[in-house]
């Protein structure tokens, strides 16, 4: 058996000194942690600002009947981090927007130009709908804060789709922030995001009128051209269900059956497709009504359920 041997001045000292550079090191770290300023972001989804305030100031959703000064109001977003943030970094805004075959318009250009802006283009179907701007938005925010890019995200937008990118977002310890505009009647953001976030702020009138612009001799309403009175709760529910009943019958009980493990939450492709099939039934837009679009998937599951 080998004795051990007793550790002579000379080893103690080499541990006293490994010791002391181990603690100059660790202050230094913790000097530069605590001296490293906060960053932020900023991710805005333009179909739901142009929706919320269009109809907040003119009246109306359709963009063919006001204008929006789309600098102005990332300005005034900046702006107002600035003020919340007063310790932290802008990483930059995150613009995310709807065009046919991802080719920027000339207002979406200028927008691009912008410095601190990147703008990032869903594609727009034949009804003018947006598509992929969500899956975009959760992408770049979980991206973000995983790779400890931001510590703060400010989320523009009012999709309970967002809901999984939040909790993402969350769960690398970065701080999710909801802004919104405010809803003349009821709410144009989902409750389940609300719910979620970390902190939650609406702008109001008096905020967004400098931004949005009624064209003259354009007419507008409360609802978009070609469309009839606001669908009652009732009414949307009711579809919710018609719909589930049509996929049951095309689609199958089996594909049907593999969504109830995410109730009460749909896919992000599915949502979308029953928000553009109870559209064209219903002949009006819920984009900027989380309140029926949410009483819209209670209808589906309520038939669904009842089909298990």
């Amino acid at each position: 058996m080998n004795d051990v041997q007793p550790t002579g001045p000379t080893d103690l000292a080499a541990l006293a000194a490994g010791i002391e550079r181990t603690n100059e090191l660790l202050t230094r770290v913790l000097a530069e942690v605590a001296t490293t300023p906060s960053t932020h972001a900023a991710f805005v989804d333009a179909g739901y600002v142009y929706a919320a305030a269009g109809r907040l100031v003119a009246g109306t959703e359709d963009r063919k009947a006001f204008d929006l000064d789309a600098e102005g109001i990332i300005e005034a977003f900046i702006d107002k981090a600035r003020m919340i943030f007063p310790d932290s970094r802008l990483l930059r805004v995150y613009w995310y927007d709807g065009a046919r075959r991802r080719i920027h318009t000339q207002e979406q250009q200028r927008i691009a130009e912008l410095p601190d802006v990147k703008v990032r283009l869903g594609n727009l179907n034949a009804n003018n709908q947006q598509k992929g701007v969500d899956s975009l938005i959760r992408s770049d925010l979980e991206s973000l804060a995983r790779h400890r890019a931001i510590s703060d995200a400010v989320l523009i937008g009012g999709d309970e789709d967002l809901v999984s990118a939040v909790e993402a977002a969350q769960g690398y310890g970065a701080r999710v922030h909801l802004w919104g505009i405010e809803a003349s009647g009821g709410r144009n953001q989902a409750e389940p995001l609300l719910w979620e976030v970390d902190s939650a702020r609406t702008f109001d009138l008096d905020f967004c009128k400098p931004y949005v612009t009624r064209r003259a001799g354009v007419e507008y309403t409360d609802q978009p051209a070609g469309e009839g009175p606001a669908p009652s709760r009732e009414d949307v529910r009711f579809v919710g269900a018609q719909v589930a009943a049509q996929w049951l019958s095309e689609r199958g009980r089996e594909w049907v059956a593999g969504l109830l493990p995410g109730h009460p939450y749909l896919p992000g492709t599915v949502d979308q497709e029953l928000l553009t099939a109870a559209e064209a039934l219903l002949r009006h837009s819920l984009r900027g009504h989380a309140d029926l679009r949410r009483v819209l998937r209670d209808g589906f599951w309520d038939h669904v359920q009842g089909q298990y």
